[in-house]
């Protein structure tokens, strides 16, 4: 029997104006230092969904007021050569900060390739320094869908305090770094993946629940705890998340569409801390 239905979280909006916000900023940068923020996109390969998301990010970039630099590297590029690349723009000032699109090919160690990407132009908060920052509370760079999922919440004004928070997922750019951004904001953390036990059950007890295992529609309406928030950071083909949105809305108070939810926020949040990175490294 439902109990509710489900206000939406509109992500696109709420991206909209952060890029706004984010342009405004980049201007005053340019107008105070002379000088554009510069966002350098790295692509191993030519994966055909991956390509059409650097070009995507470009364009936001250019909506934004942030100059793009784009990598563009053979399939067969090695370890070394990637992080030799990566290495280069972390050492260019002209660089403020830096994007490793990924997958990577299977034959490259993508974690030598983020590590190779200086903290400080980390704006994607893939690497070890950003992911420790996270856990402490100190300043640095988010994951940037992470990072949209908490603006989401804020702008919404969902209290975090005291309430109980489950992750579905534990990858090491979206489920590990919510879970510790939600803990940072007093809730009451538990992480669930493909080994829990009897997962509905836990799902049941959240007061927010954030959807992050990438199987389509894979959390039921019956599991959703009557007035839960619902964030969905799921993208699977045909537009589809990780939640049953039908089925999830009717108990649910708010809860992300797919798309519109999270999506635009992570480009949005992206945009921001390139800007946030610029302003930093001059001095501003």
């Amino acid at each position: 029997m439902s109990t509710s239905t489900a206000s939406l979280m509109d992500g696109t909006t709420l991206a909209r104006r952060t890029v706004g916000e984010t342009a405004a900023r980049a201007a005053e940068v340019t107008r105070r230092t002379g000088v554009t923020p510069c966002l350098a996109t790295v692509l191993v390969g030519a994966d055909p969904a991956s390509v059409t998301y650097v070009k995507m990010k470009q364009n936001r970039c250019a909506k934004a007021g942030i100059r793009s630099r784009h990598v563009e590297l053979p399939a067969e590029t090695t370890t070394g050569e990637l992080v030799a690349a990566i290495t280069a723009l972390s050492d260019d000032p002209e660089v403020h900060g830096i994007l490793l699109q990924h997958p990577v090919g299977p034959h490259i160690d993508e974690r030598a390739a983020f590590e190779a990407i200086a903290p400080e132009k980390d704006v994607d908060g893939v690497t070890m320094a950003s992911f420790a920052a996270m856990g402490f509370g100190l300043p640095g760079f988010v994951s940037c869908t992470p990072g949209g999922i908490m603006r989401l919440l804020d702008a919404y004004e969902v209290a975090l305090s005291g309430k109980r928070a489950v992750v579905v997922g534990r990858s090491a750019i979206l489920g590990k770094p919510a879970g510790l951004l939600l803990l940072g904001r007093d809730a009451t953390v538990t992480y669930c993946h493909s080994r829990t036990t009897d997962l509905s059950s836990v799902v049941r007890e959240a007061d927010v629940l954030v959807a992050a295992v990438g199987k389509p529609n894979f959390i039921k309406g019956e599991d959703i705890k009557p007035g839960a928030v619902v964030v969905d950071a799921g993208y699977n083909p045909g537009n589809v998340g990780d939640v049953d949105f039908a089925s999830a809305a009717d108990r649910a108070s708010l809860i992300t569409p797919v798309p519109g939810g999270v999506g635009p926020m992570t480009i949005a949040v992206l945009l921001a801390q390139t800007v946030e990175a610029a302003e930093r490294q001059l001095g501003l």
